[in-house]
């Protein structure tokens, strides 16, 4: 009754009274109006050009419907629904949207906006703006992106005030300056502020491997004069080089270079980034000669995929060298590039120069990492230079750097390399007080180390911790703990591990006696071999006419045994045979080839 009253007066010139009937019925008893009649009154006062009434009545609805549990979209399929029965416009579809926005509901409102499109409704410019506005100002700077992606593949084109809210959001999230440096690169002269945050839209779709995305939207936006050719067949580059197809990367180089584009430093570093990532360092090298050549300028990214190409291969001397002219020209290196070339040197015992290099940086400005500390403790530690360990541990701790798993782990090893086994121990008691859980690796390391020393009970406890963590010893770790269990006779209260190191001994013990038969085997063809050797000395000293032979053979029942393990579950375990037969070997003389020595079960 009430909807169809609403209707009757759905005439702007009536639309007041319907405002005035909508509030009358609310106030009647126990009745409480329907989505459907809110947004009714809402198309009436939209009709009739009551802006700010008929927002005031969405924010009502709005409210209440997020305090139900109707379906998200029941209030644009309710406006929907009522929008031709009451003659009203598009524009209550927009200020649904900026209401939403309003309210901060920004995500609910971007997926209204979606949903409008898909009943062939576009949200205006005013409405977009709004919604990008509101969610920039809450600091969800990638959602603000994805809208602006959103408005372009709609065709709904930015204006100014889109460009200033839009700069500010890469102000926000410290982009403006990335994006302003690379056009620089690319293009050689300032570009206007669209053409910087479209770059950089493309930029980051193009980074999310969404090349074939990307490369459309470049089009669309070079027949819009929204961005420049030399910017877009640069990008189309950069759109292969990220999707690993060098081949179209060239060829898309060798066309914009046909449309009369010069070659840019941002894509001589692309060619130099995937020459050094596929270590033709050659290739890289005469790129980075070219550069020069032309009066390109290399930048921060282009040393540093050369120095971490330079030192995976070993080249330290020359990835050194990028390093000095990289500093010289007003660059620091990337963490992890210098990283990379710091764990290089520590490999290769040049500790003490990655450290000169490593202090000489951070008087530059240099920012380390945990990654960085942990390199040189490993450094150090091969040396068994404890004092400097500790020294670069008690700098990362007092510069902030607080060491995670990574840092304590190389802490660790390098006090059990050092033999400072009471410092080791009580770093890691550090390490659990600040709720680090040890791994397997720092286990083991200390078992190792304790057993050295011949505190085998200190060992066991660790060995005890580790299997109440659910941690698994390594094999070599067992050996140590077996090897010290049978030259001292007995642990310290061994009881109470026997039955751990039983079922850990008995789980590896086939493979144990598969390792002792192979070595025997080995060492029996050995003696044979060195007694045939002396038999033909002695050949050559008396000549015989007898002819004699060696025969050795080695019988393995492995892949029988594979074969019948589908069909008989209780199959042998693997076995080998040893047959030699010879003169001079009668004495060893195995007369059965098929005899055989079973693994233990």
């Amino acid at each position: 009754m009430v909807d169809e009253i609403l209707i009757e007066l759905k005439k702007p010139i009536d639309a007041m009274r319907a405002l005035s009937f909508f509030h009358w019925s609310s106030q009647q008893n126990n009745f409480e109006h329907s989505i459907r009649s809110y947004c009714i009154i809402i198309q009436i006062l939209i009709h009739a050009h009551m802006f700010k009434h008929a927002q005031a009545m969405l924010e009502s609805v709005i409210r209440r419907n997020c305090e139900s549990s109707d379906s998200r979209f029941v209030i644009v399929e309710s406006l929907l629904s009522t929008y031709k029965i009451t003659d009203s416009s598009p524009s209550s579809f927009d200020l649904l949207i900026q209401t939403y926005s309003k309210l901060r509901l920004f995500e609910l409102a971007f997926d209204v906006c979606c949903f409008l499109d898909g009943h062939g409704f576009s949200s205006s410019i005013i409405s977009f703006n709004k919604l990008i506005y509101v969610v920039q100002k809450s600091d969800k700077n990638s959602f603000v992106w994805k809208i602006y992606e959103f408005m372009l593949v709609r065709r709904i084109y930015p204006n100014a005030v889109t460009t200033r809210i839009m700069i500010d959001a890469m102000c926000k999230e410290g982009t403006l300056k990335k994006f302003i440096d690379i056009l620089d690169r690319i293009h050689g002269k300032k570009c206007t502020p669209m053409i910087v945050i479209n770059t950089a839209l493309v930029f980051q779709i193009l980074e999310e491997r969404r090349v074939e995305e990307g490369i459309v939207l470049l089009k669309r936006m070079l027949v819009k004069e929204m961005i420049l050719d030399d910017i877009v067949c640069s990008l189309i580059v950069f759109a292969h080089y990220k999707n690993g197809d060098l081949e179209s990367a060239c060829h898309s180089y060798e066309v914009m270079l046909k449309r009369g584009h010069c070659a840019n430093s941002f894509l001589y570093t692309l060619f130099i980034g995937f020459h050094c990532k596929e270590r033709k360092i050659e290739e890289a090298n005469h790129l980075m000669q070219e550069m020069l050549v032309m009066s390109l300028k290399p930048y921060d990214e282009t040393y540093n995929f050369l120095i971490e190409g330079f030192s995976e291969v070993g080249r330290l001397e020359e990835s050194l060298s990028f390093s000095e002219q990289m500093v010289e020209r007003g660059f620091l290196p990337s963490s992890f590039a210098f990283n990379v070339m710091l764990r290089k040197l520590c490999e290769t015992g040049d500790v003490r120069k990655a450290n000169n290099i490593f202090t000489t940086l951070l008087e530059k400005g240099f920012i380390p990492n945990e990654a960085t500390y942990a390199y040189l403790i490993d450094g150090y530690g091969k040396e068994g230079d404890a004092q400097e360990v500790l020294k670069l541990y008690y700098e990362m701790e007092y510069k902030g750097h607080k060491p995670g798993l990574m840092g304590f782990t190389s802490l660790i090893r390098s006090l059990c390399q050092c033999r400072k086994l009471e410092e080791a121990e009580k770093y890691l008691t550090v390490m659990k007080d600040r709720s680090l859980s040890p791994t397997a690796h720092i286990y083991n390391t200390l078992i190792a180390g304790q057993c050295e020393k011949g505190n085998t009970e200190r060992a066991l406890c660790h060995y005890d911790e580790m299997i109440r963590n659910e941690l698994k010893p390594s094999s070599h770790t067992f050996a140590v703990l077996v090897e010290k269990f049978f030259s001292v006779g007995t642990f310290p209260n061994a009881s109470i591990h026997l039955d751990s190191l039983k079922s850990y001994l008995f789980a590896i013990l086939p493979e144990y006696v598969l390792y002792t038969q192979l070595l025997d085997l080995e060492s029996r063809i050995d003696a044979a071999l060195a007694r045939k050797r002396t038999d033909i000395e002695q050949s050559v000293r008396n000549p015989q006419f007898i002819q004699q032979k060696l025969c050795i053979y080695a019988f393995n029942t492995f892949s029988n045994q594979i074969r019948r393990v589908s069909e008989k579950q209780s199959a042998e375990a693997p076995s080998w045979t040893l047959k030699i037969i010879g003169r001079i070997l009668e004495d060893e003389l195995d007369s059965d080839p098929t005899e055989t020595m079973p693994r233990p079960s």
